[in-house]
């Protein structure tokens, strides 16, 4: 049972007047938003008359855990498309390791270079999102996890973070902007609760007036024990409780959800259930999986360290080449029939029955394929299956 499915539909992403602290999409999309040194450089290039048809790709030489979860393609299309460049990647969603290219492009250096900040922007972040959410997920087994943590970064980035989530794998997510088709979840905030006279006339005015596809979950730990205020909300008729009890304030946070299980359970209340938030990371989602019914998580999944990709010339005018540390030449990452990875160079014989992970996606600026992120999502469900976290 979906208990915190809190469905309403899909997000929309409004717009509004004021001015913030964000670049505009203009400025992304032709790369006025930079890094200086390729703007110095690509002038330099222009005066020269050096502009070498290059091979670039994306790798990443060390990462968090032991596997990725490539993510942010979608925006580098957007990125790249209508310039005369080649790309070819692999599909969002998909599985990869240290050192393996994920993307690579190929066109005239000055033609694309200034938008290498803004690539790698997209990638490392995205990815790093859907990294973490995946082991999240693959950790928490069949119990569900909502994205909550959209409000730890900036909120221009919504729309991102919940996509990236929900790729990564997980039930539901909070913010309003999240693309279409993603379900959204929530409970309520202390401030609901604390603008009553008490806990209890919070509950019964959400139980009275939210809409009747909302779930009663009841925020348990805003004025005294979360025994006791659960007990209260179970008796109202609640389908769940949330425990957010403040680190500062736990103890044993174990010990408190057990205990509050056994008081539920002890006064007929075996259909409630616990729903645990605040400050969760994945150690914590493997401590209580056994004993908590969903989770919703933030900064663990919002905050995720990025994905350290880089861009790297591999090629040049057809000669395979690589600065210092770097492998040279085009390569093509296969999946083996055992399950097994191999990295070979573009034009040598695969292994019987390998498939190859990196197909075309752009050429000559035009966008050959591009999925929504729920078949990514589906893609990723298939790969982690049977996976360990890490």
């Amino acid at each position: 049972m979906r208990f915190l499915g809190l469905y309403i539909g899909a997000g929309t992403i409004a717009s509004g007047m004021g001015s913030f602290h964000i670049v505009p999409a203009v400025a992304i999309k032709n790369g006025t938003c930079t890094d200086v040194y390729f703007q110095r450089v690509e002038e330099i290039l222009k005066e020269e008359g050096i502009n070498p048809l290059v091979t670039m790709e994306v790798a990443a030489a060390a990462l968090p855990s032991s596997w990725g979860v490539f993510c942010g393609l979608d925006d580098v299309l957007t990125l790249v498309e209508g310039l005369s460049v080649d790309v070819t990647a692999m599909p969002e969603g998909s599985i990869f390791y240290p050192g393996e290219p994920v993307l690579r492009i190929t066109g005239r250096y000055t033609n694309f270079g200034r938008l290498e900040t803004a690539l790698l922007g997209f990638l490392c972040h995205a990815s790093g999102i859907a990294t973490a959410a995946a082991r999240i997920r693959t950790i928490a087994g069949d119990i569900p996890v909502y994205s909550f943590g959209s409000r730890r970064q900036h909120p221009a980035l919504a729309t991102m973070i919940e996509r990236a989530a929900w790729i990564g794998g997980v039930d539901g997510v909070s913010n309003t902007c999240a693309p279409d088709g993603i379900p959204l979840a929530g409970t309520m905030p202390h401030a609901f609760v604390m603008c009553y006279p008490s806990p209890s006339d919070a509950w019964e005015s959400f139980m009275r007036r939210a809409p009747p596809g909302v779930p009663r979950v009841m925020l348990c730990d805003t004025v005294c024990d979360e025994k006791q205020e659960a007990l209260r909300a179970a008796a109202l008729g609640c389908d769940a409780v949330r425990l957010d009890t403040p680190r500062s304030r736990r103890g044993s946070m174990r010990s408190i959800i057990e205990e509050v299980r056994w008081e539920l359970d002890a006064r007929g209340y075996e259909h409630v259930k616990i729903f645990l938030s605040g400050g969760l990371t994945h150690e914590d989602v493997a401590a209580y999986k056994d004993i908590v019914d969903a989770f919703g998580v933030g900064g663990a999944i919002a905050n995720a360290p990025v994905i350290d990709f880089s861009l790297d010339i591999v090629e040049i005018e057809g000669k395979i080449t690589a600065k210092r540390g770097k492998k040279s030449g085009v390569k093509q990452v296969y999946r083996l029939p055992g399950g097994g990875r191999a990295l070979l160079p573009v034009g040598r014989e695969a292994p019987p029955g390998a498939i190859p992970l990196l197909g075309d996606v752009i050429r000559q600026g035009e966008v050959l394929v591009r999925e929504d992120c729920h078949a990514a999502r589906k893609r990723l469900a298939g790969a982690l299956s049977g996976m360990a976290a890490d």
